[in-house]
């Protein structure tokens, strides 16, 4: 997939020792300026700044490793006189000396299998450093990639003689502020991202974070300046500037831990169940730590740092069976409370193989039964989707959660009312696929055993994508979502997919480092707090204008857009939550929270009350060519246009937060000369997320590349746009320039 590339070496010295002295890199533009050296501690340090602005102060690097155990008592053949110098070794954070240092070029432009843009450019300039450590005989690599939008670097670790099995106590990392700039945070914790962002200047961490932490299933937090990545700041210089990581394999989630005194971060890895932090045998490297800068909010959502940073394509016939999905599914009415996974009340305790839900009287609540699933495809099939979502297919539900069960689902038994053959022949009639859902409750030992039978059962069922769910805590006990082993996990998973040809969207697991550009078939995960929330209390207005600017820093999110009926009462009069937008950014958001995976998340009656505006889900694409972001500012809003694969259509999208927001659009993007039909889902004039969710208005008119047009999204509103190329004059009989 590669079209071009360019490597050569600038640089190599090779002497002795390197006189610590200074090393500076400069981005390919020359905006960006990396300078990196071994203090007189002999702490490997780095410093960056952007168009002359500091962007990083001088900030350390290292890792502290776990002492080794002493406390033999009973192999004679134990050397007690070498244990004892071991202490010492716990050491890879400074006694460095700069060794050498060789600085390269790179320059190519890559096609993803699904994504964004149809091609990306990954060029940077590179220095690597090699540090010595003498008191230990030890070497480490510092490997440094400076972008036009940003920086990566990690550890690299050679295998030699006096380095091969360590243990991570922690990694020092730091990233010193410049300033006490504004932050778009959610707290730092070992199992959930499923938090509200809050937005405050950094000294104001620590006062908020107790009203941060809000409720979840699983919970871990650590500090209280502990934050997640991906974190978006700005600065009250103008910069604007992203602190995440990337290529998270066989190493623990990272998180950042705030000294609000000196406003410097430092990594904070995810422990496992014994307090170890990473598990390590070389040679190994750490995952990249990124930080990407501009003075303009759009560039942070136009970086590919984190996909860049990754390997290629593992599958070698990825295109082939890897496709974006639009999918509907038995999801919401469940979620608001009106319908049920579990399929009797009369259960408390269930037990698979033992449980005989034949002498059980069903509650009348439970939505994945067979005619119901069968309107959800027959409403599919009419509307151009590809797949429909079943959840609560499968036996357990009754005692599924909170219990830390070991032995929960089997993933391959269907309750009495759930006709898996029949599905799979009805669906295959109607030309639509199934969407398999896997919720492991945590017990991750349990999907282990079952997996291949499970992926197997997908394929011979006509299932070639699996939902699967991480909810609770993890089991084995002790271990956390976001740690070393369970990362491991989810890569096993994704990879084991792979084999049966199934594509894998992840909900409860780590968010994402980019690793979707190396396995494609994970098409799409969750990890953040997405539109259920909305049914359980509401996310804040402005939270879809921060996302893009973190969690999908890392790859796509299977939000779940598409709600109609914002009044959840209507499903379920006991839920008197509301979703906090109107119907017109819901549209908005198939193009602002990109996902080669959409879910229209609506029940199909609530659709058909609204069928014009429902066209827009129909028509949106899933793929691009091309992306460009039109405007932007964390919190405020967000305007997007995308063009669609292989086509000359293009989609835009807005969402705004509780203050609204007018735009001035032009539309010099699209090809001279041609003309397009564009169709415009607005706000209606007195569309309000709360007091008129669903008023909206259509207009459709005439549009070229030299037209303009004016705007406004309400509060907790947005637009969405069609614009299609035209090809015949038919096509625009009787219509108005817009």
């Amino acid at each position: 997939m590669k079209k071009k590339k360019f490597f050569s070496i600038i640089a190599f010295l090779c002497i002795s020792f390197i006189a610590n002295a200074q090393q500076k890199l400069t981005s390919p533009d020359g905006n960006l300026v990396l300078t990196f050296q071994v203090n007189k501690e002999g702490a490997p340090t780095y410093d960056l700044t952007y168009k002359g602005k500091v962007v990083i102060k001088p900030s350390t690097l290292g890792l502290e490793l776990k002492k080794e155990d002493n406390t033999r008592t009973d192999f004679d053949w134990v050397d007690r006189r070498d244990l004892t110098k071991l202490d010492s070794k716990s050491n890879l954070y400074n006694g460095f000396k700069l060794k050498d240092a060789q600085t390269t070029t790179f320059d190519e432009t890559w096609q993803p299998v699904w994504g964004e843009e149809k091609e990306i450019r990954n060029q940077y300039n590179e220095l690597a450093v090699i540090l010595f450590q003498p008191m230990n005989d030890r070497s480490i690599v510092v490997r440094f990639r400076l972008f036009n939008d940003g920086l990566g670097f990690r550890y690299e670790f050679p295998q030699q003689k006096s380095l091969n099995y360590f243990v991570i106590k922690e990694e020092h990392s730091q990233f010193a502020m410049a300033g006490n700039h504004i932050a778009y945070w959610i707290p730092g914790d070992y199992d959930t991202q499923e938090y509200d962002y809050t937005i405050s200047r950094l000294s104001e961490i620590r006062g908020l974070m107790q009203q941060a932490i809000t409720p979840n299933s699983s919970q871990t937090p650590f500090s209280p300046t502990g934050v997640q990545t991906a974190l978006m700041m700005k600065t009250d210089d103008g910069l604007y500037i992203n602190l995440h990581e990337a290529a998270l394999i066989d190493y623990s989630c990272m998180h950042l831990n705030l000294d609000d005194k000196n406003m410097i971060f430092e990594s904070w890895l995810t422990p496992d169940a014994k307090g170890d932090k990473g598990y390590m045998q070389t040679p190994c490297n750490s995952p990249w730590r990124t930080i990407i800068v501009s003075d303009d909010a759009r560039n942070i959502l136009a970086s590919r740092i984190t996909l860049n940073l990754n390997e290629p394509c593992k599958i070698a016939d990825a295109a082939s069976w890897i496709k974006p999905v639009k999918y509907i599914g038995v999801w919401w009415d469940m979620i608001t409370g009106k319908g049920s996974w579990a399929y009797t009340d009369e259960l408390t305790s269930v037990k698979l193989g033992v449980t005989d839900y034949s002498k059980t009287k069903p509650n009348g609540k439970h939505s994945a039964n067979t005619a119901n699933v069968k309107r959800y495809i027959d409403f599919a099939a009419a509307n151009g989707f590809d797949a429909v979502l079943v959840e609560g297919w499968n036996e357990g539900w009754e005692d599924w959660f909170g219990n830390s069960k070991d032995y929960v689902f089997d993933f391959l038994t269907a309750y009495p009312d759930f006709d898996v053959q029949e599905i799979h022949r009805y669906a295959a009639s109607k030309g639509i696929k199934m969407m398999m859902h896997h919720e492991t409750s945590a017990s991750v030992r349990n999907y282990e055993r079952h997996l291949d039978k499970a992926y197997q059962f997908m394929v011979d069922n006509g299932y070639n994508s699996v939902k699967s769910g991480y909810v609770g805590n993890i089991i084995p006990r002790g271990e956390h979502h976001y740690g070393q082993w369970m990362n491991n996990h989810y890569l096993y998973a994704v990879k084991k997919a792979a084999d049966y040809k199934i594509m894998v969207n992840a909900h409860e697991a780590t968010r994402p480092t980019g690793i979707c550009r190396t396995y494609p078939n994970l098409i799409g995960n969750e990890s953040a707090r997405g539109t259920e929330y909305e049914s359980f209390g509401g996310n804040k207005v402005y939270h879809t204008t921060i996302l893009p600017f973190t969690r999908l820093v890392g790859g796509p999110m299977d939000y779940t857009p598409g709600i109609f009926e914002t009044h959840c009462n209507q499903m379920n009069p006991a839920n008197n939550s509301q979703v906090r937008s109107t119907i017109a950014r819901q549209l908005a958001l198939y193009v602002t929270m990109y996902s080669p995976l959409q879910m229209a998340a609506d029940i199909p009656e609530n659709y058909e009350r609204f069928m014009d505006a429902f066209q827009f889900i129909k028509d949106v694409a899933l793929d691009w060519d091309k992306t460009i972001y039109l405007e932007a500012e964390p919190g405020e809003y967000i305007t997007i246009a995308r063009k669609a694969k292989g086509t000359d259509d293009w989609y835009i999208g807005c969402t705004a937060g509780e203050n609204g927001h007018d735009s001035q659009l032009t539309f010099d993007f699209l090809e001279p000369g041609k003309q397009y039909v564009a169709t415009v889902y607005a706000d209606a004039k007195d569309a309000d997320w709360k007091d008129n969710p669903q008023a909206y208005t259509i207009k459709k008119g005439i549009l070229n590349n030299k037209s303009k047009l004016n705007l406004h999204a309400a509060n907790g509103g947005g637009y969405a746009i069609s614009i299609k190329e035209v090809k015949n004059k038919s096509e625009v009989k009787g219509l108005k320039r817009l």
